[in-house]
């Protein structure tokens, strides 16, 4: 059975957010509220907790995990980025966009792309997370929150306990949020940014326009 965090969506209290981190770092999965929507996080290093996280979405090792990070002075670490991306991410940070980047060493070869050696990276705008990931005191792996055989993620905190309280360890509830994914953005072409997936993340924010694939 999962903890149920109820935390205030602008004022999270820290008790509460150290108790999810405490279930985070014993190798727990939680649900927790983002600027997109509702997501499944984990520890970076935990394989057997990220394989758990596959299973609940029912998605394979070529289904990008993101990385969650408090601000772009973290993606150093885990991405290598040339000056032009570098701007790209400032106008995208922090908000609901992923970024798709070469991942460095320090990224576990098994939450990257397993013929690429991407991965995807973002700074959510939610307070919430930004609190729960200071309390972590590390990025966490996530993955938006869509249930098997359906398209929409989920925004509900109640309805996710009730479908999910016997997969996760922990839901913090922060009261609805948006039901759009990030937008996917790929910068590892040398061209030109390739957009993966329409979401809440408005291209011309980062003076881009494409179609939607």
């Amino acid at each position: 059975m999962s903890q149920y965090f109820e935390v205030h969506p602008d004022n999270p209290q820290p008790r509460l957010l150290k108790q999810a981190a405490q279930i985070l770092q014993q190798g727990g999965i939680a649900a927790i509220p983002t600027d997109s929507s509702y997501a499944l996080v984990c520890r970076l290093d935990d394989k057997s907790a990220a394989e758990q996280m596959r299973r609940i979405r029912e998605v394979d090792d070529k289904h990008h995990l993101t990385l969650l990070c408090r601000d772009l002075s973290e993606l150093a670490n885990y991405a290598r980025v040339d000056n032009k991306q570098y701007r790209l991410l400032k106008l995208g940070t922090p908000g609901p966009f992923t970024f798709v980047l070469e991942a460095t060493k320090e990224v576990p070869r098994r939450v990257s792309h397993p013929s690429r050696r991407t991965i995807g990276l973002r700074v959510p705008d939610h307070r919430v997370t930004q609190a729960l990931l200071e309390a972590h005191g590390e990025p966490l792996l996530a993955t938006t929150l869509i249930p098997p055989g359906e398209t929409e993620p989920m925004n509900d905190p109640h309805e996710i306990r009730d479908r999910f309280q016997r997969l996760v360890q922990a839901v913090v509830d922060a009261g609805a949020c948006p039901m759009s994914p990030t937008t996917v953005i790929d910068l590892t072409d040398e061209n030109e940014p390739r957009l993966v997936r329409l979401g809440s993340g408005a291209p011309a924010r980062l003076g881009l326009s494409f179609e939607a694939p």
